[in-house]
């Protein structure tokens, strides 16, 4: 399903060359889920922007379902994202102006389903989240785990080859993080991959594997997943 060579990252100024992530090789497959860990400032919010196509790489190659990203156009790249990639933040990102249809339909909106279309993807989305009796309510009338909730329900309602997951615990107490590992582990175990950026190894071992980012190196930490299973 994703298939990066090679790949690095490289930021030039005038005066300064920083290497921010050394050549790696990484393949994930349909159906897994993968934790990404490392340290703040080790590079993984610069391979989480590679990774969603929003940052282009310095070398290497990456391919996603079989299709080389490389030379596509921002166009290109931005339809590919909005096709295939769905995205969950840990800040949740919700409009607030918008109550929780709204906010899931948005993104479909931009990919010109019809508005009977849109309807059942966000139906169906908000199912999965135990949500959809609340779907006229408000982000603010939600606790953080619900709108985490929603959050996921946005993304899943595209479809998506995968879920790019940054942080998804992050702004939650333990009781409320758990709740949503455990929905993201139905939703993987019902077919979705997922790629997921934790700082939390209690919850990266929830993951099929893990992955680390230290100093700009991303290794297949055998030790890591040895401590956490």
């Amino acid at each position: 399903m994703l298939k990066m060579s090679n790949i690095a990252k490289i930021y030039l100024t005038d005066t300064v060359k920083t290497q921010a992530l050394q050549p790696f090789n990484l393949d994930i497959k349909a159906g897994e889920f993968v934790a990404v860990v490392g340290p703040s400032g080790s590079g993984k919010t610069t391979f989480l922007n590679i990774t969603g196509l929003l940052e282009d790489y310095s070398e290497g190659s990456y391919f996603l379902n079989d299709q080389d990203v490389t030379d596509l156009s921002d166009r290109q790249k931005s339809r590919l994202r909005n096709e295939q990639i769905g995205f969950i933040f840990q800040s949740f990102n919700l409009i607030p102006e918008l109550n929780l249809f709204d906010n899931v339909e948005m993104p479909l909106r931009y990919r010109k389903f019809s508005a009977k279309e849109r309807k059942n993807r966000v139906v169906d989305a908000l199912t999965k989240v135990g949500l959809v009796n609340r779907q006229a309510h408000y982000p603010q009338q939600l606790s953080g785990g619900q709108q985490q909730r929603v959050a996921i329900a946005r993304a899943l309602a595209g479809s998506p080859s995968f879920l790019l997951a940054d942080e998804p615990t992050g702004n939650l107490d333990s009781s409320m993080a758990d709740g949503i590992m455990s929905l993201l582990k139905d939703i993987n175990t019902a077919g979705t991959s997922i790629l997921m950026v934790t700082h939390d190894l209690q919850q990266a071992a929830k993951a099929d594997r893990i992955v680390e980012i230290r100093d700009g190196v991303l290794t297949e930490n055998e030790s890591i997943n040895q401590v956490v299973a």
